[in-house]
């Protein structure tokens, strides 16, 4: 009978075989996919034939001939669907979901970051297409179709292995399904394109959750943040009362580098410095999705998560919200934002509106030449310079949002500008990093020097914060030879997802400074610079809290479902001891964490999928 089905069908099984090889392929060399167990790898090798044998099975109902035109139509999409997330890993470690496909029109500016991640290599996936196109020249096509026995065999065989493969996802990873925030679980459970199928019903389905909320939907989710509210420090709170905040974004600046030289250099000796005359908190995490700079925009105006697929810019910019920009109007505070790069990028122009900011100055309000800049736009000195000069013509007081742009991926600098060595690792990119990281520091050194001479330091709360990681986990080898490690584990990434965040007051910080050691993230900046400015949140719909706080429990939960306490790091289903990076054997010390990260991520869904904000009444 096999034979005799081969024999018959050769077209569609070489095809079935080809696209399977080729999937399983991409899975052990374009992405990073840890296995833990047996049954894991099982999963990788079957989960492309649960896919891959039904849709090409359709192909039984057609004539021989447009059998071939099918099974290599299919074939293309599929392998598109392979490269179109290959690149995407490349830089982001993750897969394409649904909204990522509606910012396809950032693209155009992305130019140089899409030539770093496309290999020529990918053009070799359509080596089979081109074989199966020979194999269809040279045998002729029948016009008979598969006989209603096959067609029911071949379903049935179809059904089993997709239940074969849903069984041993639920035993791997039991209830995979419920808290769906680890895209690579899914991945590695279900397979790449019955994700993306997942993905496209999840969508659906958020896209209908507005229609359904209402006002008891938000009491829920305000019951439980107000149960969650700290009470600001009697000390702290209004300690920057009344003074101006220029807030500047550190594009693609981790942690890591702060503490670390090159030939004895160091590669941020301004932020180093500025770092022991500030409020330094040293485990604040990022917690970006895939809208990166955006989501950390919105993640610090709302204090809300990000969506756990595409970018809240673009997915929900027609909802309603309750910014610390409206707060601040309420307080007669002008709001603005500076980015040197275009007004309709990442959907800005139409964000900044429902956020309540009052003037958006993009790159048409900025002098630039093709000699100040490089890579993505203007340099970071240049951009910097101009703003101090845009700040000192705002009413007052204002809180003004700075993003910078030089140390973005790929991380490219124009050789005068290069002030520190490239260290010798295996990874380019990291080495290319660390000049840009340098470079950026230098540009904020002299900013800071530019704010004194304009008269605009002295009445200012300054805060600096890392947007999102630079590095990814493809540049792990590299990174373990910068960082001096055998290698870098599961812990080691949680940990490199830390950026900078300082807050400096002159005259109050340079007297007394402090470093902050508990664990934080980025939803905890909304309140904890409101409460400095001396405007209580309580009552608002937030999730996180002010970092000055004696009630505040340290936490931070990343959007992917790992979370950070000051005992303990939750991460790839493993609890690990925070001061030792050791994983416990007892997962239950993680386990009541691991239930207020995931109740946290789902109320935030909630809101953002219902548009719930719309009944917020303070």
């Amino acid at each position: 009978m096999k034979k005799t089905f081969f024999s018959n069908h050769r077209f569609l099984c070489l095809s079935i075989l080809f696209m399977w090889m080729k999937t399983y392929a991409v899975y052990k060399l374009g992405f990073d996919l840890q296995n833990n167990s047996v049954l894991e790898e099982c999963l990788l090798l079957i989960n492309p034939l649960s896919f891959i044998v039904p849709l090409f099975g359709i192909a039984l109902l057609l004539t021989e001939k447009k059998q071939r035109i099918f099974l290599l139509s299919a074939n293309v999409m599929l392998t598109g669907i392979l490269i179109a997330n290959t690149v995407f890993y490349g830089f982001y470690i993750d897969f394409i979901t649904i909204p990522v496909l509606f910012q396809a029109s950032n693209m155009g500016d992305m130019g140089s970051s899409v030539q770093e991640l496309f290999h020529p290599l990918y053009i070799a996936l359509f080596l089979d297409i081109a074989v199966l196109f020979y194999l269809g020249k040279r045998h002729k096509a029948g016009k008979g179709k598969a006989s209603t026995r096959t067609v029911k065999a071949y379903a049935w065989a179809s059904a089993g292995l997709m239940l074969c493969n849903l069984a041993l996802s639920e035993a791997e990873q039991p209830k995979l399904f419920k808290h769906p925030f680890d895209r690579e679980a899914l991945v590695k459970g279900i397979g790449l394109f019955h994700f993306h199928l997942y993905d496209t019903i999840s969508q659906t389905l958020n896209a209908g959750a507005k229609a359904f909320a209402d006002e008891d939907s938000l009491a829920a989710v305000a019951n439980y943040t107000q149960a969650d509210y700290s009470r600001p420090s009697e000390s702290k709170f209004g300690l920057a009362k009344g003074r101006n905040v220029i807030f500047v974004t550190l594009e693609s600046t981790q942690r890591f580098v702060m503490d670390e030289r090159v030939n004895g250099r160091e590669i941020t000796p301004f932020l180093n410095k500025l770092r022991k005359k500030s409020y330094d908190f040293t485990h604040f995490y990022q917690q970006t999705e895939q809208g990166k700079t955006s989501d950390s925009e919105f993640i610090t105006a709302n204090s809300l998560y990000p969506s756990s697929s595409g970018a809240v810019f673009f997915t929900k910019s027609g909802h309603r919200f309750n910014t610390m920009y409206h707060m601040l109007k309420d307080r007669q505070y002008y709001s603005a934002v500076l980015h040197a790069n275009h007004k309709a990028f990442w959907n800005r122009d139409e964000m900044y509106g429902a956020f309540g900011i009052d003037r958006f100055f993009d790159a048409d309000e900025f002098k630039v030449t093709q000699e100040n800049s490089t890579g993505w736009g203007l340099k970071d000195k240049e951009f910097l310079e101009q703003s101090a000069e845009k700040l000192k013509k705002l009413p007052q007081p204002f809180y003004a949002s700075l993003l910078t742009l030089t140390n973005h991926f790929p991380f490219e600098i124009d050789k005068q500008d290069q002030l520190i060595e490239e260290p010798d690792t295996s990874s380019e990119l990291l080495n290319r990093y660390v000049t840009t990281v340098r470079y950026e520091d230098e540009a904020l050194k002299h900013f800071f020097k530019k704010l004194k001479k304009e008269g605009l330091y002295d009445n200012a709360m300054i805060v600096l914060m890392g947007d999102h990681y630079g590095i990814s986990e493809a540049h792990n080898q590299g990174l373990a030879e910068f960082l001096g490690k055998e290698e870098i584990t599961p812990f080691d990434t949680v940990q490199l997802q830390r950026v900078p965040f300082i807050i400096h007051i002159p005259g109050v910080t340079d007297r007394a400074p402090e470093t902050i050691a508990s664990a934080a993230g980025q939803v905890d900046v909304r309140p904890t610079l409101l409460h400095l400015l001396g405007i209580e949140t309580k009552g608002s719909i937030q999730f996180g809290n002010d970092l000055f706080s004696g009630e505040r429990t340290p936490f931070a939960v990343l959007r992917n479902g790992s979370f950070i306490t000051d005992d303990h790091i939750y991460t790839k289903n493993t609890c690990y001891s925070r001061k030792t990076g050791e994983p416990l054997s007892d997962m239950s010390a993680c386990s009541d964490e691991k239930e207020k990260a995931e109740q946290e991520l789902m109320l935030s869904d909630k809101i953002l999928n219902g548009d719930l904000l719309r009944f917020y009444k303070q």
